[in-house]
């Protein structure tokens, strides 16, 4: 194989590993992934090699989810998995759909709710254990995984197809120098890499762009989630009790709800999702969550509680119009990172492992027809193919397709919006004649600083609201300073001469972390990156107007180390 990418001058050769399948992302995709090729190698009685590897310090340490979890696909994979995992997990035993305003709750008759926003047979946990046991399951299947190790580019041929990835040098100094600890990274090679980074994956987002895959797409759209654990009072806990609601603390035009979901030992996942497509830029998701807790119908369970935990992360919410082209010469995209989320059911989990089942079993037959073929790659048609058909034949595209005007609605607002996406799913069941489609990027949705209204934000009280700071503490988000920043500008002048100037700096506010903030220099304001705060939410990489961000994955095993989240 000849690698498109060299060693630059003056660094040693890279050490290089073959396998037949690499994995970029330990997550559910990429785990479900990893596990079934396994299983479908020993039903073949077929030598297949595996390797996974993952940015976070260890398996389930940058997962953050609700988690309200459809176990439909998970009892599609290992049938015991109850069993199996052992992840403490609480089933569902009452739904609410709330409508806020300021002060009031009204509750949507259970009658009236569409089937995708009730939650009979699923189960309230964390996303993050369970990922940890299908790590555990797949190391026993042989998958070989290395956390702490990141995918920093794309390795490929002199025909133009992924051959593989380069994970990212350690050891390097802010100016991009080698320190005494410098290690250079690998090239992992193999014949399919399949990429399952989750949400706004670097790769993925790279790949999307060079062999045009969304170019028959609609827009991606996407929200930023954040969520505390607290524990509170047991007579303020009702087991199983899943709470959903929309309205305050967002206004009528900007798409967004909150959950509050009770589990395990008096134990509560708060939190919001807010859509990235808002116009005001003087909004902040970070502070709109904080008012959220006030409303009386959050705060009275909340009341004398711990908050224990605090994350930050964006969510696809396109649906199959914005899907774009499934896989490309050299491999595919899974989960999040192609854009497999329900946005109307807030629910991911189910479809990115279902994602990584069906791209594996396509990935497995390719591989097969090749070593039949004695050829050394995969043919693309064929991947291309089966992974596309298993997709159409499947009940994840039955359930895409049924939701799939549910953002193109709610740009209409909330309340025409919820009645229109109601109407359709309660009569027609998602079955009609028409198909809307987003037209607009979300960075394009923002509106200039001198048509917004300001929102003014309450001091925190550090009993229910808390600052970003304090709330970054609890996320066990760790980075080494003296290392080259993981945020990119690609112009040093754009946040001062258009953002502030134009915006009033709105990544000072879309940022859940705190990592963006406007210094007032004597001479001359600076925009100051403070990149060890970051939650690897990639909120900046989507939200940013002038697209002038790049996220870009740190040093293996760094960023956040979310526990039960």
């Amino acid at each position: 194989m000849n690698l498109s990418q060299q060693p630059l001058a003056n660094e040693p050769e890279r050490e290089s590993m073959e396998f037949d399948v690499l994995i970029v992302g330990g997550g559910p995709s990429g785990l479900a992934a990893a596990i079934h090729l396994k299983q479908l190698a020993a039903q073949h009685q077929h030598s297949l090699s595996v390797c996974l590897i993952d940015k976070g310090a260890s398996i389930g340490a940058h997962i953050l989810s609700g988690a309200v979890i459809d176990p439909i696909a998970l009892n599609e994979l290992l049938p015991d998995w109850q069993q199996t995992l052992a992840v403490p997990l609480t089933p569902v035993t009452e739904d609410r759909f709330l409508f806020l305003n300021d002060q009031r709750a009204t509750r949507i008759p259970q009658k009236l709710l569409p089937d995708c926003f009730t939650n009979h047979g699923n189960l309230i946990g964390s996303l993050g254990l369970i990922c940890a046991g299908l790590a555990e399951q797949a190391e026993q299947l042989g998958v070989e995984i290395y956390p702490g190790f990141t995918g920093s580019d794309v390795l490929y041929n002199d025909e133009g197809a992924v051959i593989g990835v380069v994970t990212g040098d350690q050891g390097v100094d802010k100016s991009g120098q080698p320190t005494a600890q410098y290690q250079p990274g690998i090239n992992l090679l193999a014949k399919t890499t399949l990429f399952a980074e989750g949400c706004r994956g670097q790769l993925g987002k790279m790949l999307i762009e060079k062999f045009a895959l969304d170019s028959q797409s609609a827009p991606q759209t996407y929200g930023l989630g954040l969520k505390e654990v607290w524990q509170i009072p047991a007579e303020q806990h009702q087991p199983g009790l899943v709470i959903h609601c929309a309205g305050w603390p967002l206004g009528h035009d900007t798409y967004g709800g909150g959950f509050l979901y009770h589990y395990g030992d008096n134990l509560v996942s708060v939190g919001l999702v807010v859509g990235l497509n808002y116009a005001n830029p003087y909004l902040s998701p970070f502070e709109e969550f904080q008012r959220l807790k006030t409303h009386p119908a959050i705060s009275a369970f909340l009341q004398h509680g711990q908050r224990l935990s605090y994350g930050a992360r964006t969510m696809v919410a396109g649906g199959l119009s914005s899907l774009p082209l499934l896989s490309f010469k050299g491999g595919a995209l899974l989960g999040d990172n192609a854009g497999f989320l329900n946005a109307a059911r807030i629910k991911g989990s189910h479809c990115a492992i279902k994602s990584g089942m069906l791209a594996a079993q396509a990935t497995f037959q390719a591989l097969l027809e090749a070593h039949q073929q004695n050829q050394d790659s995969v043919d693309e048609t064929t991947l291309s193919t089966l992974y596309q058909q298993g997709f159409q034949e499947s009940w994840l595209y039955k359930e895409l397709y049924q939701t799939r005007n549910f953002k193109p609605y709610m740009k209409k607002g909330l309340y025409w919006g919820s009645m229109l996406f109601g109407t359709e799913q309660l009569l027609f069941k998602g079955r009609v004649p028409w198909t809307l489609k987003l037209t607009e990027r979300d960075h394009q949705a923002l509106q200039l600083a001198v048509n917004a209204k300001r929102i003014h934000y309450s001091k925190p009280d550090g009993v229910l609201t808390f600052d970003r700071l304090s709330s970054v503490f609890l996320s066990n988000t760790h980075h080494q300073e003296d290392q080259p920043c993981h945020l990119k500008l690609t112009d040093n002048r754009i946040p001062i001469a258009v953002n502030l100037a134009d915006y009033a700096a709105p990544e000072t506010r879309y940022c859940p972390a705190g990592v963006y903030e406007i210094v007032e220099d004597q001479q001359q304001p600076y925009l100051q990156i403070n990149a060890q705060n970051c939650l690897h939410c990639k909120a900046c990489d989507i939200k940013d107007p002038t697209q002038n961000i790049t996220w870009t994955a740190p040093q293996g095993g760094e960023g956040p180390i979310y526990q039960g989240m």
